[in-house]
């Protein structure tokens, strides 16, 4: 789950770690109010979107009455803004966030991320924060400093001392950064965080450090462990079918091509759409209705995929063991009966309960498409999908 910059920010104040003063708002008149409210005398007024560079895409704007904040932030909520990790449409605003300008004597660049090659967490620190950082690892990449960080026993002073000397910071805000360091690992650790980005993090003109920027993902098979967090699911930016996936607790990706997928386990599921490859055709989407799917989950999985109009056939590929062939067979046939959509399905299934699923399909007299492995099963819906 990716969080907005004010979700974001609102975890750190949690741990200690300072953020500017100021509140996340969904009608620009509520902006003069929340500029009054800071006490300041300059305010930044920032588009909420889960992309970066919206700066160059007019998303930050500074005010300096709560005349001009109201103006800036009725401005942007409502429009969409394009950025390099948007695409051409662009991501409409719902929020704005409102808070205080800060004074700024240094910009740096701070993250934690999972690498998987070295499987573990792995501290990044710049002296090249700011909206440009992707092109400082491209061009000078010996200005990105790496730490890898023990999962058990956190970051070690010497590690900070090295990160610090590379950074080229001494004196008053070196202990600060070193508390700043500690405490977002904490939040990393403690939140599932899958990254924690502060990008800038700054040295303030009285040699404080604050996060001006955050992002953070969190990984989402560890949400039931954070009740906490389910306020910030209610403003994710989702599709309607993403929605609907997680209500019904299915794992769901949208793709680019025609044929929509519904199989029971991720390894299963990842095979399902090379072997569509294999044949020359294009998955739909990823869909994993998980090893025990119920029948109102498997309902609702092909109702997902059916919502796509640009699926033109359907690949379903069970392996039962807990999962029962029967209850996909009567999932399928309950979905084309209330939904009335006839494009070709193609089915292979194996395992628990397979013949009496058969006799299902066969039954049905749908049409439906049965094959005796994955691989007749791929070609089958490919050629079908043309």
């Amino acid at each position: 789950m990716k969080l907005y910059e004010f979700q974001s920010k609102s975890i750190l104040r949690t741990k200690n770690i300072r953020v500017p003063r100021g509140k996340a708002i969904a009608q620009g008149d509520d902006a003069s109010g929340v500029f009054q409210e800071i006490g300041c005398s300059r305010c930044a007024v920032k588009a909420q979107i889960l992309a970066g560079g919206r700066g160059k895409g007019g998303g930050i704007r500074f005010a300096s009455t709560p005349e001009e904040a109201g103006a800036y932030a009725a401005a942007m909520l409502g429009t969409r803004i394009t950025t390099r990790q948007t695409d051409q449409k662009g991501i409409e605003v719902k929020h704005v966030l409102v808070e205080e300008a800060i004074s700024i004597k240094r910009e740096l660049y701070l993250a934690i991320l999972v690498d998987r090659s070295l499987r573990s967490p792995v501290l990044i620190a710049s002296a090249e924060g700011g909206v440009d950082i992707e092109e400082t690892a491209k061009k000078a990449p010996d200005k990105i400093v790496k730490e890898p960080v023990d999962i058990c026993f956190g970051i070690h002073p010497f590690q900070v001392r090295r990160v610090l000397t590379k950074l080229n910071i001494s004196g008053i805000p070196s202990a600060k950064i070193h508390n700043l360091l500690v405490n977002l690992f904490h939040v990393f650790i403690d939140s599932d965080c899958s990254l924690l980005e502060i990008n800038p993090f700054v040295i303030t003109a009285d040699d404080e450090v604050c996060a001006l920027d955050a992002k953070i993902d969190i990984d989402d098979n560890a949400l039931y462990r954070h009740p906490e967090y389910k306020q910030f699911i209610h403003d994710q930016d989702l599709p309607p079918a993403e929605v609907v996936a997680r209500k019904y607790g299915l794992s769901y990706i949208s793709l680019d091509g025609n044929i929509g997928c519904l199989v029971n386990g991720a390894g299963l599921a990842m095979a399902s759409m090379d072997i569509i490859k294999l044949h020359g055709g294009k998955p739909a989407n990823f869909l994993d209705v998980g090893g025990d799917a119920s029948l109102e989950q498997v309902v609702q999985a092909l109702k997902i995929i059916l919502t796509d109009p640009k699926v033109k056939a359907v690949f379903i590929n069970i392996f039962g063991g807990i999962m029962k062939c029967d209850t996909i067979a009567s999932g399928i046939i309950q979905t084309l009966k209330e939904t009335g959509i006839h494009i070709p399905f193609v089915v292979r299934l194996e395992g628990t309960n397979v013949d009496s699923a058969r006799k299902l399909l066969d039954d049905s007299g749908l049409g439906i498409i049965s094959a005796k492995d994955m691989k007749e099963a791929a070609r089958l819906v490919v050629k079908v999908s043309e």
